[in-house]
């Protein structure tokens, strides 16, 4: 049974279904969970909230053959969601204030620390095209922009890593 098939049976409420298309795409959306957070239990927090959110949706998507696409919107949302609420909380251990210890240069020098400094929407595009491989239509399609404005976005986002990356060899 292909993932379209079946993603027609989880619209119809077979939750066997439902959950054979999870497993195909849990480590994919663990991944792109992880890029974001960049933590084992924030990710896994965030895998969860998407499929309980995608569970209790599913009855809403209309068209079966685009399940990868609408489950990937749906981490997408669950990680920035859980990245602005982790914005809100302060943690404060009082055997840890005031002590700053420098990383040794090569730790610091990561390609993901590089996208940490794009902005949420060039980050996003740029994962989602260069760590998921996905087409630029699905990228539009998931974000709800248009074709051009993906790739404005890619343009942008990778100027500006080569822009970061080169600031920081240029330092070291």
């Amino acid at each position: 049974m292909n993932q379209t098939e079946l993603a027609q049976r989880a619209i119809s409420g077979d939750e066997d279904s439902f959950t054979l298309l999870i497993q195909e795409s849990r480590e994919k959306i663990y991944r792109m969970a992880f890029t974001y957070v960049r933590n084992k239990e924030d990710a896994l927090e965030i895998v969860q909230e998407t499929v309980y959110r995608a569970f209790i949706s599913v009855h809403k998507l209309k068209q079966p053959q685009y399940f990868q696409t609408w489950l990937t919107k749906i981490a997408v949302n669950c990680a920035l969601d859980h990245i602005r609420k982790a914005k809100k909380v302060v943690y404060m251990d009082k055997e840890h204030e005031g002590r700053y210890e420098q990383k040794p240069r090569e730790d610091v020098i990561d390609l993901h620390d590089a996208l940490g400094q794009l902005d949420e929407k060039s980050r996003t595009v740029i994962m989602l095209r260069y760590f998921e491989d996905m087409t630029i239509k699905d990228i539009a399609d998931v974000l709800d922009i248009p074709l051009s404005s993906v790739k404005s976005i890619i343009y942008r986002g990778l100027e500006k890593l080569k822009v970061n990356i080169g600031e920081r060899e240029s330092l070291g």
